[in-house]
């Protein structure tokens, strides 16, 4: 490695793009376009570094597969943060085994994070972790370990682990202040601000209160008959029963949680699960079935039984009966969940992470723009959505260490 590139190397770890490339701006060898690539992504414009990444895979020769790798790794880490989650995993995947075939495990290390950290935002946990199963942190340089921090702190807020949360996100701090790069320590410190917003909502007895996380990882450890409408089960002392593909039941459900110790008119009933404004005679039969229906899926936790008004919830065990809600409630809240991180998404990025057909995300995109909630750029397969953003609220994009071989 030249002295020049080993500086503008440098420079890229330290967070200096414009000083990498007054370096080597003006060169076209392959270590140069792939630390120009690099530079580039740091600097936001992401379609110019693949460009610049991709040259620099092919300029580099058969023998230098290190190389190759790593600028396959650098394009994967761009392709995540502009949220093109259809990027090929697989090459990905084979660049990590080469680079731990060649020795070079720091840059396998952090291979396997961006793996990690696509899983994350798609809600694959359980593999997730096994990705992160398989990096030391002790071989991370600091910008890096925030990386696998922020993953770590992930998962653990969407299990609801909240001290293992706040010791990660320690870590990642401590980590950001150590690497001094601006954009890390604004990453750490909105991902800690998680932890102080509200996250759900409590129903019980007809009053409402909003929870943080670690009131919702205190409630959900409890023995308290918890019906929660973020994920669609009943869950109490251990015991979960799921309802997420059986929305009329949940809908039930709910409507007796929210009404206990009382009881709901079938009236009501129909109009929560049927969505009908008048009762008939069909709409009373099938409330019938679906009570009868819920009565079986319940039966570990509680009783649906019938009053003379209606139907009314009647747990085994006398303990309360509380309802977890999201903190906002609206046909598209998923979609505007997953854009609240202020990343701008294609349509296409969206369904993958929510798991629902690009026709269905697209849908839903047009109705919650024509309410303003969401502002989109660029034409056809380009267009990307997000949120309007904060004014000086930087965005994150986590790069590695030079790609060059030593």
């Amino acid at each position: 490695m030249d002295s020049l590139i080993a500086a503008a190397a440098l420079a890229l770890a330290r967070g200096d793009p414009l000083g990498a490339l007054n370096r080597v701006a003006l060169r076209d060898d392959a270590a140069a376009l792939a630390l120009r690539g690099i530079a580039m992504a740091q600097l936001g414009d992401l379609e110019k570094a693949k460009a610049l990444l991709r040259r620099a895979a092919r300029a580099f020769g058969p023998g230098e597969a290190v190389a190759r790798a790593r600028c396959a790794v650098a394009e994967a880490e761009i392709a995540l943060v502009s949220r093109d989650l259809g990027w090929p995993t697989q090459a990905l995947n084979e660049a990590a085994a080469t680079l731990e075939a060649r020795g070079d495990r720091v840059n396998a290390a952090h291979a396997r994070i961006l793996e990690a950290r696509r899983l994350l935002l798609i809600g694959n946990l359980d593999e997730a972790e096994r990705r992160l199963a398989h990096v030391d942190p002790a071989l991370l340089a600091p910008a890096s370990a925030v990386a696998h921090e922020l993953v770590v702190a992930g998962i653990a807020v969407r299990r609801f682990r909240t001290k293992a949360a706040r010791a990660a996100l320690a870590r990642a701090e401590h980590a950001a202040h150590e690497a001094d790069i601006p954009t890390l320590l604004a990453e750490v410190d909105s991902a800690n601000r998680v932890l102080d917003t509200p996250v759900a909502r409590l129903i019980a007895r007809g009053e409402e209160r909003t929870l943080l996380l670690e009131d919702v990882e205190s409630l959900l450890a409890s023995d308290i008959l918890v019906i929660d409408a973020c994920r669609y089960f009943a869950r109490q002392v251990g015991k979960m029963i799921s309802l997420a593909k059986r929305p009329v039941l949940f809908a039930l459900l709910r409507a007796l949680a929210e009404a206990w110790p009382g009881d709901v008119s079938r009236f009501e009933l129909v109009a929560s699960a049927f969505r009908a404004k008048q009762s008939d005679e069909s709409h009373r039969a099938r409330l019938r079935v679906e009570v009868g229906r819920l009565r079986g899926e319940l039966r570990m936790l509680a009783d649906v039984s019938a009053t003379k008004r209606g139907v009314m919830l009647v747990p085994h065990v006398e303990r309360e009966v509380v309802v977890l809600a999201p903190p906002i409630e609206e046909r598209y809240a998923a979609v505007l969940a997953v854009l609240a991180d202020g990343e701008a998404w294609s349509s296409s990025a969206l369904a993958i992470a929510l798991g629902s057909s690009p026709r269905t995300v697209q849908r839903a995109l047009d109705s919650v723009a024509t309410a303003h909630k969401v502002q989109s750029f660029g034409r056809g397969r380009a267009r990307r959505w997000m949120t309007p953003p904060l004014p000086g609220f930087p965005t994150s994009l986590f790069l590695r260490n030079p790609l060059p071989g030593d």
